[in-house]
């Protein structure tokens, strides 16, 4: 397997992609990639429509995927503003990538997705990962998360829904030589390389666990028979200032993902905001839904915490991998970055120290994709990282 990444930050497209592309050419001795990554920021947005086809001459990969993103991830830096080109490619010997575009259409019945590969259950027992890209507002996630679920069952989902765009139509999905404005592109890897998930939601826990007593869909009304608004007072007092200023700017619950274990802590829940809270029923609505019977447990984000978040997942994958990656994607939330780190680049170079130095590339998404317990969501906050072995 060989990994490479580059990315430029020259104002004229032409040369940035010509820059990238050479690059990218000497680190893989000549190879023509099997599978590329291409992120690029707005400021190339007069230009999205010639991107793909400018990469795909010029690189000559096989498969190109990618989108348009407020903030751009390369190498050791998060361009979180001005022009930049982003390109990470692979070789990856004995392996298949099936690319697709997914389109989706409202109807009276519901939602219909078209354009997933028809066989993937029949090739499930090879598939090693998943890469999807959305237009945030004419794609529909949880859907295909739903329908890749059924036919890919524990293959994790990397991605996430492109960013920086102020409305319908202003986003750019990148898939081979055409450049895509609505639903979804993507791409099945199967065989190969083993590709493993670091999700890190940035998030503590604070106080005890409860088990949901009454919920209805994302409203959690009672926690261990006791209106949720209630417990959450109980626990108030409880917390040192600093918590209480944490969950008085925002609060989130956690919901465990594997209720078989006798102890809970960071990385063992699925995190959801709190959207609002009604003082009459004192229930709380969720960024998610909850079902009664499920065990919970209030969290606090800040810089700090994500930090030690990061830093611990990514230790913990190196305990219990025998393999070091050798390349990385970074899918973080738009969240992320600068609006929630006192220094830039805190992702990337976090990665890059414990982890590299390796080809990394990436983006910041308006909702990343990544597994947690198993299961893939789209979440936000979030440092999604898809590690090549």
């Amino acid at each position: 397997m060989s990994y490479a990444a580059s990315y430029s930050k020259a104002p004229n497209l032409s040369q940035a992609v010509n820059s990238v592309c050479d690059v990218i050419a000497e680190e893989l001795n000549g190879e023509s990639a099997d599978l590329s990554f291409v992120f690029a920021s707005h400021t190339h947005a007069d230009r999205f429509d010639e991107l793909s086809r400018m990469v795909c001459e010029k690189s000559g990969s096989s498969v190109l995927l990618g989108c348009a993103g407020e903030s751009i991830v390369g190498g050791h830096e998060e361009v979180e503003d001005g022009p930049v080109v982003s390109l990470w490619s692979a070789v990856l010997e004995g392996a298949h990538v099936e690319p697709f575009h997914v389109e989706v259409e409202q109807t009276a019945d519901g939602i219909i997705i078209s354009g997933l590969p028809s066989d993937l259950a029949d090739q499930k027992q090879d598939a090693q990962a998943v890469f999807l890209f959305g237009d945030p507002f004419t794609s529909a996630p949880n859907p295909i998360i739903d329908r890749l679920a059924e036919d890919l069952p524990n293959v994790p989902i990397f991605g996430g829904m492109a960013s920086g765009g102020s409305g319908p139509g202003k986003n750019r999905l990148f898939l081979n030589s055409q450049t895509i404005a609505d639903g979804a592109v993507g791409a099945v890897i199967y065989r190969g390389s083993r590709i493993r998930s670091i999700v890190s939601q940035g998030c503590r826990p604070i106080g005890t666990h409860f088990v949901v007593t009454k919920a209805d869909r994302n409203i959690v009304f009672e926690l261990g028979g006791v209106p949720t608004i209630e417990r959450l007072k109980e626990i108030f007092p409880t917390l040192s200032e600093h918590d209480q200023r944490l969950a008085q700017k925002g609060l989130h619950l956690g919901i465990v993902m594997n209720e078989y274990q006798e102890t809970f802590d960071r990385g063992d829940f699925l995190i959801s905001n709190v959207l609002g809270a009604d003082g009459e029923d004192g229930s709380i609505a969720l960024g998610n839904f909850v079902r009664v019977g499920q065990t919970v447990q209030f969290h606090v984000r800040d810089a700090e915490t994500a930090d030690e978040d990061l830093v611990q997942l990514i230790e913990q994958d190196l305990e219990v991998h025998a393999n070091s990656p050798q390349a990385a994607l970074l899918f973080g939330c738009n969240g992320r970055g600068t609006r929630l780190f006192p220094e830039p680049n805190h992702d990337a170079q976090t990665i890059q120290s414990k982890l590299g130095p390796l080809p990394l590339a990436g983006f910041f998404a308006q909702g990343e994709l990544g597994p947690v317990g198993g299961k893939n969501y789209i979440h936000g906050y979030t440092a999604s990282v898809a590690c090549f072995e």
